[in-house]
């Protein structure tokens, strides 16, 4: 390829296929190459029409999962989930860098588990919120609530809320006071409008 100065640029080098030592380096390249993995895991479903799971786990212990039709799918058609029964038998699954064997099951039961959590959260978030609600009883807004209904999680909910609204009413303002630009005069409007 030739720059318009004449110059030649280096174009796609080839890299040598090794772990980076740099850290950062490191991480952008994960980066990068995770979403291309997943983006080639898309074309391939796409294309050919087959189910793909694909999870990675980053240095950072990080979970990152794509998945056609979804990961839940393509993993329960290989491997039995405690309580159902099984569609297929399970089949051995290779980790595609070091040749180790994951194991989906233990992925599942993580998975579960995680939901589980997940779901428990879900319902003390309601229950926080129906005690703020309980708290702001006849109140007009929500910020006037009476605090010394709350609990200590509520609070701290409560806080949070109370900082977004602030860091809002900020950003609010400044747009507000920002310099507005002057006035166009009544020759110029007519102009932009034909």
């Amino acid at each position: 390829m030739v720059h318009p100065l004449g110059r030649t640029s280096m174009g796609r080098q080839r890299i040598e296929i090794r772990r980076i030592d740099n850290k950062e380096r490191r991480q952008v390249t994960f980066t990068k190459r995770r979403g291309g993995l997943f983006k080639k895991a898309s074309e391939l479903a796409l294309l050919t029409g087959a189910s793909v799971a694909v999870v990675v786990f980053s240095p950072a212990k990080h979970v990152y999962a794509f998945g056609h039709p979804s990961v839940d799918a393509v993993l329960r058609s290989y491997a039995s989930v405690p309580g159902e029964a099984a569609a297929v038998a399970p089949v051995p699954v290779h980790g595609g860098s070091g040749g180790e064997d994951v194991d989906l099951l233990g992925l599942r039961l993580a998975a579960d588990d995680t939901g589980a959590q997940v779901a428990a959260e879900h319902a003390r978030m309601r229950d926080v919120a129906a005690r703020i609600v309980q708290a702001k009883a006849g109140r007009r807004f929500w910020w006037e609530a009476d605090v010394d209904a709350l609990g200590e999680a509520e609070l701290l909910e409560f806080v949070t809320a109370l900082k977004k609204l602030r860091d809002n009413v900020g950003r609010h303002a400044n747009t507000l006071l920002a310099p507005q630009p002057p006035p166009l005069p009544l020759q110029q409007k007519q102009r932009r409008r034909r």
